[in-house]
Formats: structure tokens, sequence, C-alpha cells
């Protein structure tokens, strides 16, 4: 499954960020309304379903992983990195960082697969390597082509051409 997929500036800044929480056992899921009135009465703030402390602890790992090893590094040259249980792959494109977190099925070579799919649209979208301002000034389609690669923790499509049909916001065509 595919954890994170973050991207941040050479700053450090955080840019866009997707978190897919590992999905519970069906024998653990507390019923919906019970699950929803005990997040509300605990003040729990989740985003995609994972609570603030596990986003702040992957910034800040992530960020720090960048800052150390991607100085001097060529453009979109993969690097590996894994934590805990987890694999990392991270890379630069332009002046954006690149960093995808996966587990199980989703090993170091998968990623290099989901990453180069995203920077493949990336610079698909920008029509050259990001500058933070092109990429900040292209966000919606970034997002758009981000969901359709990864939906759910899964690798959902890495044809450049049927994500950009799809961005268009226009029924898939099957030949």
């Amino acid at each position: 499954m595919i954890l994170a997929v973050l991207f941040a500036n050479s700053d450090g800044n955080i840019l866009i960020e997707r978190y897919c929480p590992p999905p519970l056992p069906l024998s653990a899921r507390p019923p919906r309304d019970l699950a929803a009135s005990c997040m509300r009465s605990a003040g729990i703030r989740r985003f995609h379903g994972v609570p603030a402390e596990e986003r702040l602890h992957w910034r800040s790992f992530l960020v720090k992983l960048g800052s150390e090893n991607l100085k001097g590094s060529k453009n979109e040259e993969l690097h590996v990195a894994s934590h805990k249980s987890v694999s990392i792959v991270y890379t630069t494109i332009g002046d954006v960082c690149l960093y995808i977190v996966g587990k199980d099925e989703y090993d170091e070579l998968a990623l290099a697969e989901v990453i180069f799919a995203v920077t493949s649209a990336v610079k698909d979208v920008c029509a050259k390597p990001p500058t933070e301002r092109l990429f900040l000034d292209k966000y919606g389609r970034i997002c758009l082509c981000l969901d359709e690669i990864v939906w759910k923790g899964l690798l959902e499509n890495t044809e450049k051409d049927r994500v950009r049909r799809l961005i268009r916001l226009k029924p898939p065509v099957e030949p």
C-alpha cells in the first residue's frame, strides 16, 4: 500500500501531501456512527484518516531525509531509504522534491514505478521540470494527476496518455 505522497520545495515547505491510512480489518472497525461520535468527542483531528501526530512525524522525517541526501543530487535521480517497516523513494524534479512512502507489496521497485508515473505527469503538466512558482501555478492539474495515478493507496494509472485524458474530466475512450 502507498502510505504517503509528498511534494516539498527545497526549503522543506510542504506543497502537496496525500496520506492513505492503512485499512482496518472488518472485525476491528467500529460502527460508522460510533467511530464518528468518538472522534468528535475526543477532539481527534484527522486528514485523509491519518492523525496529525503521524503526519507531523512523516513531514519532519522526510524533509530531514531530503535535506541531507538531495543536496547536489541530479534531477530525477532516485534515492531509496527505509524507516521501520516502510520503504521510501524520493527524488527532485526541478526545484521540487517528491517523496513516496509505501509498505507491503509497494517495495522500492514498485515505488520507483509510482515515482516515474508521477514525475512524468508533473513534467507533462508543467511542460518542463518545474520551478516552485510553475508548480504552484499548475497546482490544480498536478493534484488531478496525482489523484488519477494513486487512488486509496494503490497505483491506479501509469500511462501518461490515459492520465492526460482523465484530467481533462472527459470520459476515457477505450480503444
